[in-house]
């Protein structure tokens, strides 16, 4: 069975961890999915077909922690003021 971009996505750019009391907002989530497809050379879905493939995916309460190269370049990017 060949898996989605977005089962990609997060198979490669997010883990669950149930013991963290917080997960991804949804503008870093969708943040974080910008710069996984960047660096895997996919063109992103829009916003609104994200968050209904996310939707399908996710259960309600599931707690989705950053990791690999996707997130790096995600908490650069997004604080390059800072650097």
């Amino acid at each position: 069975m060949a898996h989605s971009q977005f089962d990609q996505f997060l198979q490669e750019a997010t883990y669950v961890d149930p013991e963290s009391e917080t997960t991804l907002d949804a503008d870093t989530l969708y943040g974080l999915y910008t710069s996984w497809c960047l660096l895997s050379r996919q063109k992103p879905h829009p916003e609104q077909a994200f968050w209904a493939a996310i939707d399908q995916r996710l259960s309600p309460g599931q707690r989705l922690r950053m990791k690999g190269p996707a997130a790096a370049d995600y908490i650069l990017t997004s604080y390059q003021a800072v650097v």
